[in-house]
């Protein structure tokens, strides 16, 4: 990968005024009298019910040509008014940017089309508007439309067509173009499951082949798998950039609205219950939620549970959870019908022996289910986390590739590997 910038952003800033007298004014009567009150108010008056807002908010950062970054943040946090920034869509209050080569930005559906051509006809328009001869365009047409899958209407005017087949069109002739850089903003928001699919295999296969890609996106598993840096930006500014496990980890711990860790929620029933009380309590052994293990290092939970009554039977469940939200993978005592029954107790004693996980480096959570044997009542959302750190789990003196190349699992099955036709036993053949 060549070290030289393509993109470079600083400083930038951008300030929207809001203020109330920017109202409508249909007829000269109205815009008279709303001359005279501007007059009658001052300059004073008005600069007071006029407020101030940062979009952006003093935005520095690089990124060098063949790297994948995404940008992540809440809704309102200033994605979408940067990447409207760098495609010179609007212009920054203060501060500079500066791209190299030719740029695609794919900001929402249908950007840069023309309502009234056809198909054809945009998909020619927009490759001129990247840069791009007649021929090179007319050499890639037939796998754009192919891409898109609108070749039935390819020559129907882009009006008629759906958001769906907009964004198909509009993604096929960024993807396949050839642009030095992409700002991709959200697209994986339109169209069916087999169309996302469809663009994050062909967003890998264009970011494996060199180009510099920006993508906005909410949905932290494709910005995970996509990107090995991300900008994590709130109120227009930037919180953090660095590796997208680190970034999305403190995106997501900002962001967790399923309340305090360790707190008891209530799913179902009220078996378990009284009135007045109806709050669990976990208690980890140690007295720390903070659980460390190196990869392939077996995995204990164990904690106490206090309930609000005496209880002659309870079970137990846990949900491994990735710093993006994704499950990776449940445990249930009630499910391999283990649970413990005896004397009424309003303290119980858990211990979840979960061997050798194939977890990959990286950080977890673990939400902790109680029930009755019959249900799950209560959960404890992010009752502990859990930390994986690199190791050489075979032996080899290297560690596993990061989550980025395999994913939040690795696994260990039997190999057997021989040459076709060989006579060779399977075990000789493993050794050779």
């Amino acid at each position: 990968m060549s070290s030289d910038p393509m993109i470079v952003a600083e400083g930038l800033t951008k300030e929207y005024r809001l203020s109330a007298l920017q109202v409508s004014h249909d007829t000269l009567r109205d815009q008279v009298a709303h001359a005279v009150k501007r007059l009658w108010r001052g300059s004073a008056n008005d600069a007071e019910s006029e407020s101030r807002f940062l979009a952006l908010n003093d935005v520095s950062f690089t990124v060098r040509e063949g790297e994948v970054v995404g940008l992540i943040g809440r809704n309102g946090a200033g994605k979408s008014t940067l990447l409207k920034v760098l495609s010179r869509i609007t212009f920054p209050t203060s501060g500079s940017a500066s791209i190299h080569g030719r740029v695609a930005s794919l900001l929402e559906v249908g950007t840069g089309f023309q309502p009234e051509l056809s198909g054809r006809e945009n998909v020619f328009l927009s490759g001129a508007i990247l840069g791009m001869r007649k021929a090179e365009i007319a050499r890639r047409f037939d796998e754009i439309v192919d891409f898109a899958g609108v070749a039935r209407f390819i020559d129907t005017p882009v009006k008629r067509y759906s958001s769906g087949m907009y964004v198909r069109l509009a993604f096929a002739v960024a993807a396949h173009l050839e642009p030095e850089v992409m700002f991709i903003d959200e697209v994986l928001a339109v169209g069916d499951v087999g169309f996302q699919k469809k663009c994050l295999a062909k967003m890998d296969d264009v970011a494996r082949g060199g180009r510099t890609i920006l993508f906005v996106s909410h949905n932290l598993a494709a910005v995970r798998s996509l990107c090995p840096r991300s900008i994590f930006l709130r109120g227009g500014g930037v919180v953090a950039d660095g590796p997208s496990d680190q970034v999305i980890a403190r995106y997501v711990a900002e962001y967790d609205e399923s309340g305090p860790r360790g707190a008891c929620e209530r799913i179902a029933g009220d078996a378990m219950f009284v009135e007045g009380s109806d709050e669990f309590f976990l208690y980890p052994a140690d007295q720390s939620t903070a659980l460390q293990v190196l990869c392939g290092e077996p995995i204990v939970l164990q904690f106490e549970i206090e309930s609000p009554k005496p209880l002659v039977e309870l079970s137990a469940g846990a949900l491994i959870v990735s710093s993006s939200g994704e499950r990776i993978a449940g445990m249930s005592s009630k499910v391999q019908r283990i649970r413990a029954v005896g004397r009424p107790s309003q303290r119980w004693l858990v211990r979840c022996d979960m061997g050798r996980l194939p977890l990959n480096a990286g950080t977890y959570s673990v939400d902790v289910y109680i029930g009755n044997g019959a249900m799950d009542v209560t959960r404890f959302p992010s009752a502990f986390e859990l930390s994986v750190t690199e190791h050489d789990v075979f032996g080899w003196g290297n560690s596993l590739p990061p989550q980025t190349a395999w994913g939040p699992l690795y696994w260990a099955p039997t190999w057997h590997i021989a040459a076709s036709g060989s006579t060779l036993e399977l075990e000789e053949a493993v050794e050779r």
